[in-house]
């Protein structure tokens, strides 16, 4: 797999990302600062209070700088919480909204955007990368000014006490710096893999949670959590990895820092043998020296964080700055008939771009009408509907509602104007009234009863002691397929679509099920342009008329009665059917 290489502009819109909460952001950074030129004077308190010990002055010299070195903590410490809440806070803000525009941007992709990409990793970018990226956009960045501010004070006053002393000190600077950008480089790259990996285990376990009926009835729990178990591993070897890079890095520093110290202790030493430095000198040098080496180690930290979030980030980004490939239109006609014209259509699948479906369909409904599309498993007749609904775009040929052409239209009306009952309805992990209002949320109470009684689910939905708001469970799992497919029905009647999909609809149910599915279908089907993809043929028989397709576009069409008595594939398919069913 190819990556860009985050840099510059990648990490600029991390911190860009922190604009929104600019107000306590600001009024953090102001207490950031106080907090921190406070950590920076005790070291000088310390120096005055040993060398006026040693000059002999008395205790009254050791009660005010004590009583002043906690006035000093104390408000390091009230201004060193007010920074923490503050910039905690705006990042929880940040990160909230942060998997809001994530999320916005992942649910409006195009359909063909889920076919190539599986829900785990998706799950996994809205909730562990955005969660790596929170603490860099704000608490990260807080630190990293808290400690740069302490680090540049700190060799500030190391120069004020003795120049010479501070240049010996800053000596192993370059060196740290220079390897920790060696380090860095490969540290964003691992922790990209990383994230990567992640998101790969992630998926394996949705996938199996999704499937774990199938799972169960095939005992394959053992051999799902091998799966699940390698790609864990795999995941495991890049941490480890990224913790040999971190080890070397904050070795690295943390040797740096005590041979800083090191070096100061023997310059220093000598020097206050000799009477060039005194006592207090060079307690707030070395004091001043673990500040520079403490903040040198923080940075590092914190540097290893950035790296993290920049791997993350470009996923994050990657997703929400992507742009649909199908392109809305604005046009919203104030009346629809329902007459829909496909035209030449050839389509393949994104994922598939080589296995061509359709061929050069022609295809008309008629307002009010009632066609059934029949063929072969594979032959298209579900690819039409998902056209119908321009769940995808043609590669040529164009598809028109009323002489309106699909591209022209606003993609969100298209879909109000086109309700479709699958064989295997999905309905949400919420109550059963929710899942109708799903066909219009603003309707009422009474319109949700009396699409209800047009399905017939009213009267099992009100043997349920919570009636209708009973949860249904994922994906509809507490309700038979009978009383979802009704519950889908009334979803259906309440949104009131001019142009109906009924994707073998009743194929699932038992044969008392099925006569009060088709009974509240043929309610819902009346009076609007009705498509009917059939796999059982005793379906049709009612249609006003049926398309046969084959190899991608429409080899026969006429009613069923006229069709059986052609000598096409039609009746191969309906001989082939009576013949399986005796």
């Amino acid at each position: 797999m190819n990556h860009k290489h985050p840099g510059k502009t990648d990490f600029r819109r991390l911190v860009s990302l922190a604009r929104s909460q600019s107000t306590p952001l600001v009024i953090g950074m102001a207490a950031l600062v106080i907090s921190s030129g406070m950590t920076l004077l005790y070291p000088l308190v310390i120096q005055k209070l040993l060398d006026g010990i040693q000059q002999g002055e008395g205790r009254e010299l050791v009660t005010q700088s004590t009583l002043f070195l906690l006035a000093v903590f104390g408000a390091g410490a009230i201004f060193g919480s007010l920074r923490a809440w503050l910039f905690t806070v705006a990042g929880e803000r940040i990160v909230a909204d942060l998997r809001i525009q994530l999320y916005s941007s992942i649910l409006h992709q195009e359909i063909a955007f889920f076919d190539e990409r599986k829900t785990g990793e998706l799950t996994n970018r809205l909730a562990s990368d955005t969660t790596v990226l929170q603490n860099t956009v704000t608490v990260n960045i807080s630190m990293l000014l808290r400690f740069a501010i302490m680090g540049v004070g700190a060799i500030g006053f190391l120069f004020y006490t003795n120049w010479k002393l501070t240049l010996l000190t800053l000596a192993t600077v370059p060196v740290v710096a220079i390897s920790g950008g060696i380090f860095g480089r490969r540290m964003r790259s691992i922790s990209r893999d990383f994230q990567d990996a992640l998101a790969t285990s992630t998926e394996v376990a949705e996938e199996t949670f999704s499937g774990v009926r199938t799972v169960r009835s095939f005992a394959r729990e053992s051999k799902e959590v091998e799966r699940y178990s390698t790609a864990v591993e795999e995941s495991f070897q890049v941490a480890r990895r990224r913790a040999t890079i971190i080890a070397w890095l904050r070795g690295l520093i943390g040797f740096g820092g005590y041979a800083a110290i090191a070096a100061v202790l023997w310059f220093g030493g000598n020097m206050l043998v000799e009477g060039t430095l005194s006592i207090g000198e060079l307690t707030s040098f070395l004091l001043y020296t673990l500040t520079v080496a403490f903040s040198l180690s923080a940075l590092s930290s914190l540097y290893e964080d950035f790296m993290k979030a920049l791997g993350a980030s470009e996923r994050v980004f990657e997703l929400m700055d992507r742009t649909p490939k199908i392109v809305s239109g604005t046009e919203q006609p104030a009346v629809i008939e329902g007459h829909i014209r496909f035209e030449h259509l050839d389509f393949a699948y994104p994922s598939r771009p080589d296995l061509p479906v359709l061929q050069g369909l022609d295809l008309t409904l008629r307002p009010g009408e009632v066609v059934a599309l029949v063929g072969h498993s594979g032959s298209g007749k579900s690819t039409v509907a998902a056209l119908l609904s321009r769940l995808y775009d043609p590669q040529s040929g164009h598809i028109e509602i009323d002489s309106h052409p699909y591209e022209t239209l606003d993609l969100d009306w298209v879909r109000e104007q086109v309700g479709v009952v699958s064989q295997e309805p999905i309905l949400f992990a919420t109550s059963i009234r929710n899942n109708i209002l799903y066909g219009r949320p603003n309707a009422s109470t009474e319109e949700v009863m009396a699409a209800a009684k047009a399905s017939n689910a009213h009267d099992f939905i009100q043997g349920f002691p919570e009636g209708y708001d009973t949860r249904v469970g994922e994906r509809g799992v507490r309700l038979s397929g009978g009383q979802k497919q009704r519950v889908a029905i009334a979803r259906a009647l309440l949104k009131d679509p001019r142009v109906l999909v009924l994707d073998e609809a009743t194929s699932a149910l038992d044969a008392e099920s099925e006569h009060l599915v088709q009974e509240a279908l043929d309610r819902l089907m009346e009076g609007r342009t009705t498509l009917i993809i059939a796999h059982r043929l005793s379906t049709v028989r009612d249609a006003d008329r049926v398309c046969v397709l084959d190899s991608g576009h429409i080899v026969q069409e006429g009613t069923h009665q006229s069709l059986v008595e052609q000598d096409g594939l039609y009746r191969r398919l309906v001989e082939h059917q009576f013949a399986n069913a005796e």
